[in-house]
């Protein structure tokens, strides 16, 4: 009997039997859904973290130099009690470090706060962030307003009294006028909307266009900074080398100015991309683990309950297996086709297995923050997955099936 005539009979035997067959690739069918919705997550949760949120928070080939990580995932005390007692990266702290850097390597500095802002417009004050920039802040960021301007070299020296606003602010303060040349009340000092940023989107419920900027010599960006304290001082290299190298300059400049010895750890953070995804990363691995262990479980009940099933369906099959046998089917012929129909039973609970666990990942994203992505590998992971669990839980019945004499099998009634 050919390969494909021996699944042609499977699939007839699954179709004739539909109910039976049905709870018969159920466990397998449950274990590959669950492994299929796990790593779809997991990849989407991945894909989301390197392109969306980290790719927002930290430009390409840059790195930020930070009292404590921007993305931080540690969660132990002592860890935190760390961070707490590091000192802050000051404005004394830029002209040294950009001092340390080659030439056409890009810089810029920004401290951040939360305020309320007030408009005439509407009476009920928005929070919002706000960021003091230098002037290559938007540059690094690739950042580009969708209306109005950004700030004029002049403004930057000579301290205006200018702002830039996010989407959200604009939409929620100017609904139905333009913002560009009106004001809003920051801390009782008005300030004049020059341009309106391209909206950015969101991450886990926080929003990236509720935010104003100010030129970090002006009144607003002395508020933020009252004594001095930056949030980071960035830094882009035209490529990765190149950053890597600049991280090391800059590294041997904070170091001499906290008089560190060499023995002592470093007491700020300098945070690519890379080292921000680097916890995520570890957790990324235990939840794969745990996402294919677990509907191991599944699958180890499925190939019981296949088993049982194709030990019934080799006592029911009796007198065919003597027919077969007597007209010259050999033992390798009668296994073959009980081990292709088993394999065949058990892939099938697998691609409805790879179907659920699909729409049940897709359910996940849309009721809740949580991504997902489809990650090809895990389709011919849970399809490969059904038909080895398939043809391990037919070798016994096929044996048994394979071993039997024709003449006692064709007395069975």
């Amino acid at each position: 009997m050919s390969f494909i005539e021996a699944i042609r009979l499977a699939l007839q035997q699954i179709w004739v039997q539909k109910l039976k067959s049905f709870f018969t690739l159920l466990g397998v069918m449950i274990g590959v859904t669950f492994l299929i919705a796990v790593v779809s997550i997991v990849g989407g949760m991945s894909k989301y973290m390197s392109e969306q949120l980290v790719g927002k928070v930290i430009a390409i080939n840059s790195f930020e130099l930070r009292r404590t990580p921007k993305i931080n995932f540690h969660g132990d005390e002592e860890t935190q009690r760390e961070l707490r007692r590091r000192p802050e990266v000051r404005i004394e702290d830029i002209a040294p470090v950009v001092a340390a850097l080659s030439p056409g390597t890009r810089w810029a500095a920004y401290a951040a706060n939360g305020f309320n802002v007030e408009s005439r417009y509407v009476n009920k004050p928005k929070p919002a962030s706000f960021f003091g920039v230098t002037d290559q802040y938007f540059e690094i960021k690739r950042m580009e307003p969708a209306k109005g301007r950004l700030f004029a070299p002049q403004e930057y020296v000579n301290a205006g009294n200018v702002i830039v606003i996010g989407d959200e602010i604009a939409t929620y303060y100017f609904p139905s006028v333009d913002p560009i040349g009106r004001e809003l009340i920051i801390k009782g000092a008005p300030y004049t909307v020059v341009g309106v940023m391209e909206k950015q989107g969101s991450a886990f419920g926080r929003s990236f266009d509720q935010f104003v900027m100010a030129p970090m010599n002006s009144p607003l960006g002395r508020l933020k900074t009252p004594h001095g304290a930056l949030n980071s001082i960035m830094v882009q290299t035209p490529s990765r080398d190149g950053m890597i190298a600049e991280m090391q300059a800059v590294r041997e400049v904070m170091r001499t100015r906290r008089h560190l010895r060499p023995s002592q750890k470093d007491n700020f953070e300098l945070e690519t991309s890379e080292s921000a995804l680097e916890f995520w990363n570890k957790i990324k691995s235990y939840l794969v683990v745990a996402g294919v262990a677990l509907p191991a479980i599944g699958l180890v009940v499925g190939a019981i309950v296949i088993m049982n099933i194709m030990l019934v369906a080799v006592a029911e099959r009796t007198r065919e297996i003597g027919i077969r046998k007597s007209l010259g089917a050999r033992r390798r012929d009668i296994m073959s086709q009980f081990l292709v129909e088993s394999a065949t039973l058990s892939t099938v609970g697998a691609a409805l297995g790879v179907a659920t666990g699909f729409a049940f990942a897709k359910l996940i994203s849309m009721v809740s923050p949580l991504p997902a992505a489809v990650e090809l590998w895990s389709v011919f992971l849970g399809v490969g997955i059904g038909a080895g669990v398939g043809v391990i839980a037919g070798v016994y019945p096929a044996s048994q099936a394979s071993r039997l004499d024709p003449i006692t099998a064709l007395r069975a009634e």
